[in-house]
């Protein structure tokens, strides 16, 4: 495994992240089982960087879903069977969602990110998180009131490092010059939804985490399953699920010509649109979600993979991006 470093940090991960959202799911999630199979075989196979968060796991439907940290209790009792399985992991989790019905059980407030910094750490069954990553922006909580909470748990040796998730180019700059002027290390890394049909990120997020030194971690790298091979499954018979059909149906054309693509360079769809996520080198690592053993094992095979101009240019060409980085991406 050819292990790089996130972002400006001496700290070395893998090139492919464990996404574990779907662990825990009552409809279509991960088995408990399942997820520890799936955890084994990626640290044998050298993937030392894992992703989930408080709220994964969560009951209830969009509009009054609450978190209740089901996949940090699975991911916690996996680590809890020792092995050095703690020790081998860079282990990363996020705050922010609802885990509760009264007003200070979610966001940023100084309060709830001490208790909910406790209470990940109860259910990982560890006394430390490697990289604890603010879910969401919160537009009502200042950064000297978010710093100050951070700082503590960082003196108390709870956390690392800490990353953002979701910002705009603008928040990681205010967050890391505030951070700045305290005299500490700020945000480290910023996971972003990328994907080659979602590229609105390269004109002002990626240029911030480059300038501040942040790895960037990716998620939906597959579009929801929509760049995993999606028209050549349909035709199978296989189902995806009421959204990604919807998708599809917009998209077919280009989805098509995409797996032609892919095709004519021999590999999986889903591994091309990781490799042309790693062939950014801002990409630290894209978050990857196996729900099975030879998913995970396909997967594998993926920082092998090098895409040359020619087939770079033929993606653009297919999901053509924002045109660059702001402003020159609009303007003269």
């Amino acid at each position: 495994m050819d292990y790089r470093k996130l972002g400006r940090l001496g700290l070395r991960v893998s090139p492919l992240c464990l996404g574990t959202m779907n662990f825990g799911w009552e409809a279509r999630g991960t088995s408990e089982r399942d997820a520890f199979a799936i955890m084994d075989r990626a640290l044998e196979q050298g993937i030392n960087f894992f992703d989930t968060a408080n709220v994964y796991g969560w009951r209830g439907d969009n509009q009054e879903r609450r978190g209740e940290g089901i996949t940090e209790q699975i991911v916690g009792r996996w680590l809890a069977q020792g092995g050095g399985r703690r020790d081998k992991v860079v282990l990363a989790t996020k705050v922010f969602g609802p885990m509760g019905p009264w007003p200070n059980e979610g966001r940023l407030s100084a309060l709830h990110i001490r208790k909910a910094c406790d209470a990940s750490l109860r259910r990982l069954q560890t006394d430390y998180i490697d990289l604890y990553q603010m879910h969401h922006i919160d537009r009502d909580t200042p950064w000297e009131e978010i710093w100050q909470a951070v700082e503590q748990l960082v003196r108390e040796g709870k956390v690392l490092y800490v990353g953002s998730s979701n910002f705009a180019g603008w928040h990681i700059a205010q967050a890391n010059e505030s951070a700045r002027s305290r005299n500490f290390l700020g945000l480290v890394s910023e996971q972003s939804l990328y994907n080659l049909l979602a590229r609105s990120v390269e004109l002002e997020v990626l240029p911030a985490c480059e300038a501040y030194g942040l790895g960037v971690i990716t998620w939906s790298p597959l579009a929801a399953g929509l760049l995993g091979g999606a028209a050549a499954k349909a035709q199978q018979g296989r189902r995806a699920s009421p959204d990604t059909q919807a998708q599809l149906e917009r998209e077919r054309d280009r989805i098509e010509r995409y797996e032609a693509l892919c095709a004519e360079l021999g590999e999986q769809p889903a591994n091309v649109a990781l490799a042309w996520l790693l062939s950014n080198p801002v990409v630290t690592a894209p978050i990857i979600g196996p729900r099975t053993l030879e998913q995970l094992d396909e997967m594998m095979r993926v920082p092998e993979i090098e895409l040359d101009e020619e087939t770079l240019r033929k993606l653009d060409e297919l999901f053509p991006g924002p045109g660059g980085p702001a402003p020159e991406a609009y303007a003269w």
